[in-house]
C-alpha cells in the first residue's frame, strides 16, 4: 500500500531537512526514452511549494540515477499556456518559471496530459492526484492498445503469418512495456533510500528495484538532495533580501 509504505518510511528513515512531503516518482516509458512523474498518488493535496520541491527532487533523481543530462521539467496542466490552470497550477508555474529563469531548474513550461508520454519533458511534476490518474490511465491505454494489436493478428491465418514474421518487434514493443525492467518507484524527498515496487514483481523486478536502491546510495542521493536543497534555500534568501 502506497500510502502505508511511506508513513513507514517517513516514521523510520525521515525526510529531507526543509522537505514537507515524501512523493512517489514512477518512471515511464515515453517517445524519447522515460519520464519520471512526480507526484504518483503519496500526496492527493499539495501547495505549489510541494510541487517545487517535487520538481527538484525529480530532477536530481533523473540526473543522478538515470543519468539524463539537465532534465526538462514540465508542470502537467490542461493547456501549454502560463494563464491555464487553477490557482494551484498557476501559483506553482510562477515559482517554477522563477527557477527556471535562476538557472535553478530546466523548466519547460505547461505540458498537456497527451504531451506526457510523447517525451515533451523528462520530468513531468503533478499533484498526486493528478499524477495517479495520468499514470493509471496510459496503464490502461497501454493493456488496451496490447489486447488490440493482439486481436488484429489473431484474425486469420494471414495475420497469424504475419505475426511470425514480426514477432521480433512485437516482443521488443512488448519490453517497453515491462515494469520489472524498471524495478520499482523511489521515494523521493525521504532522508534514506526507498523503493517502492509493483504488486505484481517478479524477481527480476525485485532484482532491479534492490539496484536502483544500491545506485541511491553508491551516489549518495539522499545526502546531495539534502545538500542541493539547502543551496536552493540559501538562494531564496538572498534574493528576497
Amino acid at each position: 500500500n502506497t500510502g502505508a509504505l511511506l508513513t513507514g518510511a517517513t516514521l523510520y528513515g525521515g525526510r529531507i531537512k526543509g522537505i514537507r512531503r515524501g512523493a512517489l516518482a514512477p518512471v515511464m516509458p515515453c517517445a524519447n526514452g522515460q519520464v519520471m512523474l512526480c507526484d504518483a498518488g503519496a500526496n492527493t493535496e499539495c501547495t505549489a511549494e510541494m510541487l517545487l520541491q517535487f520538481a527538484f527532487l525529480a530532477s536530481l533523481y533523473a540526473e543522478k540515477i538515470n543519468g539524463v543530462v539537465r532534465p526538462r521539467v514540465g508542470l502537467v496542466n490542461n493547456g501549454t499556456e502560463d494563464t491555464k490552470g487553477d490557482p494551484l497550477r498557476k501559483e506553482a508555474y510562477a515559482l517554477l518559471k522563477k527557477a527556471g529563469d535562476e538557472g535553478r531548474l530546466n523548466f519547460v513550461g505547461n505540458v498537456e496530459g497527451s504531451m506526457v508520454p510523447l517525451g515533451a519533458c523528462d520530468v513531468a511534476v503533478c499533484d498526486g492526484f493528478t499524477g495517479n490518474v495520468q499514470l493509471k490511465t496510459i496503464e490502461g491505454v497501454a493493456k488496451f492498445m496490447s489486447k488490440e494489436i493482439k486481436g488484429v493478428f489473431m484474425a486469420s491465418v494471414g495475420t497469424k503469418l504475419g505475426y511470425l514474421l514480426c514477432k521480433k518487434g512485437m516482443d521488443d514493443f512488448r519490453e517497453v512495456f515491462n515494469q520489472d525492467k524498471i524495478g520499482g518507484a523511489p521515494f523521493l524527498g525521504i532522508a534514506k533510500p526507498v523503493i517502492k515496487a509493483h504488486g505484481s514483481s517478479h524477481a527480476k523486478g525485485i532484482k532491479n528495484a534492490i539496484r536502483q536502491a544500491k545506485l541511491c546510495v553508491a551516489n549518495d542521493l539522499c545526502g546531495t538532495m539534502e545538500k542541493a536543497l539547502a543551496e536552493v534555500a540559501a538562494q531564496k534568501e538572498e534574493a528576497d533580501a
